[in-house]
């Protein structure tokens, strides 16, 4: 692999001016670096990677050394990319990069950073738009699943969405006590790890017992303390007799059903949290207090919420009409 040292006095710089430190070819150096993602990361993460390394193999080339010219390179090369295509593929050099950097400080990572804020597209800005009747479909469906254990949880888990604004992964990574039954609030590690506190409504706290009261022999049965058990548990013939957190892709399996039998289909389940912020800010018209219930860093991204209000379109119609 061909690391790179910065030349003296350039540590910041990402003009491309860097001395190859040793031999090993790109191709190598993604083979020595796959086999580390085969035993972290899941196998759906590590075709993803797989995928998106060879491809970039094919961008820079063979023969490219591993150095931030050549990142610089693919930014380059990948500019006509969707945002979305473009940050997959940096996703999975960044970790290359780092892990290399780990052996060999030589590789600049500062440099890394610069090239990104100078050369990456930048995200672009969409109107926020979801199918709110489609979301109230999907919950009146869900309050009447009780038949069964899975039934319970997934009752549970998408009043859970819908009234606290939890995203996927946050919900399916809650314990049993993570939980404050007294406060009706739950402790989660949320993006950037940051932890939070969110709150949920009494139907969200009613769904919960109901599920975790059936479940009862189950987690007794499991040895271990209830405090240290997930929240939301796999019932499928795969976990057996065991209590097994749930995966995000098998919560959306289970949401996708629930919303493709009320014809909704096309609703994504982060739509509710879109439902939780826009709900939130609706009733209270507090913006300050919607963004501290959705957890967002920005103001601005609270924002984009105030148009679903409508109430633009009922002043143009006066104005206009008028």
């Amino acid at each position: 692999m061909n690391l790179v040292l910065p030349l003296a006095g350039k540590a910041n710089r990402c003009d491309g001016r860097f001395a190859p430190i040793n031999n090993m070819t790109l191709k190598s150096a993604i083979d020595e670096y796959l086999e580390i993602v085969k035993e972290s990361r899941s196998t759906k993460t590590l075709k993803t990677y797989q995928s998106v390394l060879y491809l970039f193999l094919g961008i820079v080339g063979k023969s490219a050394p591993v150095s931030v010219d050549t990142y610089i390179s693919f930014l380059r090369k990948s500019s006509e990319m969707p945002y979305s295509t473009q940050s997959l593929y940096r996703s999975a050099l960044h970790g290359l990069f780092i892990h290399y950097a780990a052996k060999h400080p030589e590789i600049n990572l500062a440099a890394l950073q610069a090239a990104d804020k100078q050369y990456t597209r930048r995200r672009p800005t969409r109107i926020l738009d979801f199918d709110q009747d489609s979301i109230e479909r999907i919950l009146e469906k869900a309050s009447a699943m009780r038949s069964n254990l899975e039934e319970l949880r997934n009752r549970a888990f998408v009043v859970c969405l819908a009234d606290s604004g939890l995203r996927i992964e946050e919900a399916c990574s809650l314990r049993r006590g993570d939980v404050n039954w007294k406060a009706k609030n739950a402790t989660v590690i949320g993006k950037g790890d940051k932890q939070a506190i969110v709150r949920f409504r009494d139907r969200s706290m009613s769904a919960l017992k109901d599920y975790l009261n059936a479940r009862a022999e189950m987690d007794g049965k499991s040895g271990k303390p209830l405090e240290s058990l997930p929240l939301f548990a796999r019932h499928d013939r795969g976990a057996g007799a065991k209590v097994k957190p749930v995966k995000p892709g098998g919560m959306w399996l289970a949401v996708k059903t629930i919303a493709r039998s009320v014809d909704a289909g096309h609703v994504r389940v982060h739509d509710f949290r879109h439902y939780f912020v826009s709900t939130f800010y609706r009733n209270s018209r507090d913006l300050k207090a919607t963004q501290v219930a959705a957890r967002h860093n920005s103001i601005g991204t609270t924002e984009k919420y105030t148009h679903l209000l409508g109430d633009f379109d009922k002043l143009y119609e006066e104005v206009m009409e008028r």
